[in-house]
Parts: C-alpha cells; structure tokens; sequence
C-alpha cells in the first residue's frame, strides 16, 4: 500500500506527518548531544578525581609509596582515568556516529522533502490556473449565448414589426447572425478548455500528486530506518567499550587482590630499622665502697644502652654516627666524640687463637656506645624523642646505621648510572670528533668542543662524588662487618652489576635492522663502512649523537650514521 493511491486527498495530512518525523530525528539528536555532555562532564569528574588523590611527582619518593596498599591505590587511580578515557571515547562515538551523522542526514531529507512539497504546490498552481482559464471561457461562452438570444430574438421582433424598413431588418439578422457566430466561437473555446482542465485534472489526481505522495513516503520510510538506526548505535556504543571498560574493573579487582600485607610490614622493617641494640642493664654504683658522689648526679647507675642519649638528647634525635647530637657531662657544651674518633682505623686482627681484641671484644657497636656513655650525663629516657626531626646530612649521617646504608648504597647506585651515561655521551661525541675531522663535509669538529668539555667536567664531579660517597660508608660497614659478616660491601655489589651490564651489553640481540641510503667509507675508529641497499643489523639504537650501532653477518659490530639508512625496529 502506498500514499499516492490511499491517501490521494490527504495532502495536509501528509506534509504534517513528514515535518513531524523531521522534528523527532532533532529531538533525537538534542537527546544525544545531551546525552554526550554528560559522559564528558562524568568523565572530566572522573580525571579530576584520579588527579586529586593521585601523588604528586615531588610524593613518589616517599617511603610510604613502596606498600602495596599504596601501590594498588596508584592502580586503581590509573584504572578510574583509563575507565573516564573510555567514556570519553562513548561520547566522542554518540557524536560521531549519531549527533553528526544524523545531522546531515537531517538536513539533506529536509532539503529533498522541500523539493517534493515544490513541485506539488506547482502542480496545484497548474491545476488552478486551467481551472480559471476554463471559468472564465465558460462565462464568456454564457455572455456571449445571452446576447446571442437577443440579437435573434431582436430580429425576429424587428422582422414582423410593419413600421420597420428592409434596411432595418436586415441589420438586425446580421446582428443576430453575428452574436450567433460569436456564441459558437466561445463555446468551441469553452468545450477546449474543459477537455483541457479534465486532462489536467486527471493527470494531477492519478499521476502527479500520487507520484510525489510515494516520494514523500519512501522519504518518510528512509527517516524511520535512519532513525531506527540511530536508535541502535545509542546502545552499541557503549557495548563496543565495555570489554575494555570490564578490564579496567578488572584491574581495579587485581589491584585489590595485590594486596600483601605481610610484605608491607616487611618493608616498614626495612625502611625503619636502626641497627641499634635494645639498651644494656643500668650498672649499679656502690657508694659505700668509696665512689665519688661527684662523678654522677644521680643516685642511679650510668645506663650502658643508647637509651641514655634519648634521655638527655630530648631536643635532638637518637642516632649513633649523628655529628650535631650534643650530650652533657656535666655541661651542655660537651659534644660526643667524631665518627673519626671512634673509628680512627681499623683494628689490628688478634694473634692466632689468641683471645679478641680486648678494645673491641666481640661487640664493637657495644663498646663504642660504652665509651660515649662514659662521657654522657645520666638520666632516664624517653620513647618521645625519637618524634624530633633529625638535621638532614649530606652523608646520610642523621639516619641509622641500617638505613644509613641502604641510602648510601642508594646513591653510590645512582651516581654509576649518571657516570656511565656521560661516559657513553663522551665516546659518543669522541667518535663524532672523529669522523668530521676526517670528513669535513660532515660537520665541524670544533662545534663539538663545549659538548665534550662539559661531558669531561660532568665525569670529573660525578668521579669525585663517587669517591666521597665510596669513603664515607667505611665506619659503618666496618662496625657491621663483625655482627654480620654475609653483608657485602655496597660498592663492589655496584660494580659487579656494572659488569654484569657490560658483559650483557656485548651479547645483546639485534633489536631491528636497516638498509642504508647512501655509501659510508666508516674510516675512523668505532665506525663500520656500507655500500648503498647493503642490510645490516641494530644492535643499539640513537641515544641523540647521531649515530647507530650496527653488525653485519660475519659478526663486524660499528657505528654509521643515523641519517644514512632507514631503521626498522622489531616489534
């Protein structure tokens, strides 16, 4: 069934009916576009979100970062931005696939349906016009009988009239015979122009306005499907991200479940033990023996534990090696002695199965917090000092021992991979050095010279450094080294690791290849020579020198300019 033969006479009906589908594809898109606004607005909450509870870059040091409760916390904040990411990427789609999409679509059925309502609204107008044409025929052709009847009737009056001439009746039958002729002209015209409408007419009833009711129907039809369509992507949409959405929620399950509690308490040992022994027996004083009263202000015993310096350091922290910890004797201008002081240089060993040394025995850390506790003050201590902020040292003496090492450590570790960098970047700008000075059409040697003399001061400070922070752990893994032999020295640990790179570095695996460009003679020292089209293999890429390893198949390792070939890397 179609508009053209059922709804032949609904023209009205069928105009409000196709503007009325046209405004409910708008209002399906203003649907959406609001619908967009709030997955964005959501998804902007969501990052702001993840922004504010996420740690700043200055935080990520923090000590308490290292717990895996706070490390799932990190994962969750990511997963939260990857999931507002996603719907973002809802909105975008909506937009897209449906806000755009349909908008055009709109605007072109708009435009197609005002050309179907044109040419009904001409065809209407023909239809009119042939109808007034005929209108008016037909009242000329009713005038023109009218007179016609007169003028024979006049004639005839005039005919039998005694009194009137031959002259005079004979111009009224020409008159009559005139007014005849011309009533049969206007009813020949009047019998053309009712053929001609009743043709118009019939052409505009069966074949034109039918023919545009069915346009204006298959338009409908197209909007319908178009919107239906639309309909559907409002739901797949969404359903194309939700494997990616349910991995995020996944991810935040995982992040639950990679929780350990048990390592956490591991690590906050690690982080904070001191090394320290819990403090000795407070030795008693015999006074009726002959002690002198003097030598003490209190009737208690001189404490043998590092817990004396908590109890007369209330301002400062309990820290052994600690140079700005001041004790009193019997002023508070008394200082303890420098770590130089307590450790001048490392004990001679004892005689073979002789006895220990007698100034160490078989506790060194013990002996040397007896000799501070002979010149401190005594008194009870205190748990509440060690809430006071130590005094931050540039040798990490203001922590203790155990973490005083792992710092030290720490930054013996960083200061290699610092050393090692400037040590590639001066090989690198070395081998550069070269091979402008033997092909100047390369570049200028001398525009090298402030790279490599600042990449020489670098490994000068960074040498320096080292060996400071290599002297200064030297008392305290000394003191260590008797309670715990199996501890390795923290700087030979670095340099096997540094070795250990080395050795890894020289049997690295291709990671990619390339085919050169142009010929290169590879004339100076480190470089490789190629001929045009020759593939060879990457073994390390551009660190931003400009240049590349490479090897061929025989095993020849050198560098060749970057620029020279087209590098493909293995995925």
């Amino acid at each position: 069934m179609d508009w053209g033969t059922e709804l032949w006479d609904q023209y009205d009906i069928i105009e409000k009916h196709t503007q009325s589908g046209l405004e409910l594809v708008e209002k399906y898109v203003k649907f959406v576009k609001e619908r967009t606004e709030i997955e964005q607005n959501y998804a902007k909450q969501l990052r702001n979100l993840s922004k504010k509870y996420n740690l700043k870059r200055s935080s990520k040091d923090e000590p308490e970062c290292r717990f895996s409760s706070y490390q799932s916390f990190l994962e969750i904040l990511n997963e939260m931005n990857d999931y507002a990411g996603q719907r973002e990427l809802i909105a975008e789609n909506m937009m897209m696939s449906i806000c755009i999409d349909l908008t055009k679509y709109l605007q072109e059925l708009k435009q197609e349906r005002k050309t179907y309502l044109m040419e009904a609204k001409k065809a209407q107008q023909s239809l009119e016009s042939t109808y007034k044409q005929l209108d008016g025929s037909k009242k000329r052709f009713e005038r023109e009988w009218r007179e016609a009847e007169r003028a024979a009737q006049y004639a005839e009056k005039t005919d039998q009239d005694i009194n009137a001439t031959k002259a005079d009746v004979e111009k009224a039958k020409q008159q009559a015979h005139m007014r005849a002729h011309v009533a049969e002209e206007c009813k020949n015209d009047y019998a053309a122009q009712l053929q001609k409408y009743n043709k118009e007419q019939n052409q505009f009833y069966f074949n034109d306005m039918p023919l545009i009711f069915n346009k204006l129907q298959d338009l409908d039809e197209r909007r319908v499907r178009k919107l239906a369509q639309g309909y559907i992507l409002f739901s797949d949409t969404e359903k194309h991200v939700m494997p990616i959405i349910g991995k995020c929620l996944e991810g935040i399950t995982k992040a639950g479940t990679n929780v350990n509690e048990r390592n956490d308490s591991v690590i906050v040992i690690e982080q904070n033990k001191s090394g320290f022994e819990r403090p000795g027996d407070v030795e008693f004083e015999d006074y009726s023996q002959g002690i002198n009263r003097a030598s003490s202000d209190s009737s208690l015993g001189t404490p043998k534990g590092p817990m004396d310096l908590l109890g007369k350091n209330r301002s400062k922290n309990f820290w052994l090696f600690s140079k700005r910890s001041k004790v009193g004797h019997s002023t508070q201008s008394d200082s303890l002695p420098p770590r130089s002081h307590l450790f001048p240089h490392p004990p001679a060993p004892s005689p073979a199965n002789g006895p220990p040394s007698p100034k160490f025995g078989r506790d060194p850390l013990s002996y040397c917090l007896k000799e501070i506790n002979k010149t401190v003050k005594p008194r009870i201590s205190s748990f509440r000092t060690l809430r006071r902020s130590p005094t931050v040292t540039e040798d990490f003496a203001h922590l203790p021992p155990e973490q005083r090492r792992k710092r030290l450590q720490q930054k013996l570790e960083e200061i290699c991979k610092e050393l090692q960098k400037e040590v590639d970047q001066s090989e690198a700008l070395g081998k550069m050095k070269d091979v402008y000075e033997k092909n100047p059409q390369m570049g200028d040697p001398a525009s090298l010279a402030s790279q490599i003399s600042q990449t020489s001061q670098n490994i000068e400070r960074l040498r320096g450094e080292l060996n400071k922070y290599e002297v200064i752990p030297t008392s305290v893994d000394y003191a260590y080294s008797h309670s715990d032999e199996s501890t390795p020295d923290p700087s030979q640990a670095i340099y096997a690791e540094f070795d250990d790179d080395f050795e890894d570095e020289e049997l690295t695996a291709p990671i990619g290849k390339c085919t050169a460009m142009y010929n290169f003679p590879g004339a100076s020292e480190g470089t490789i020579s190629m001929q045009e089209g020759e593939v060879l293999a990457v073994v390390e890429e551009d660190k931003g020198d400009g240049w590349t390893r490479v090897r061929r198949n025989n095993g020849d390792e050198g560098y060749i300019p970057t620029s020279y070939v087209t590098i493909s890397l293995n995925k």
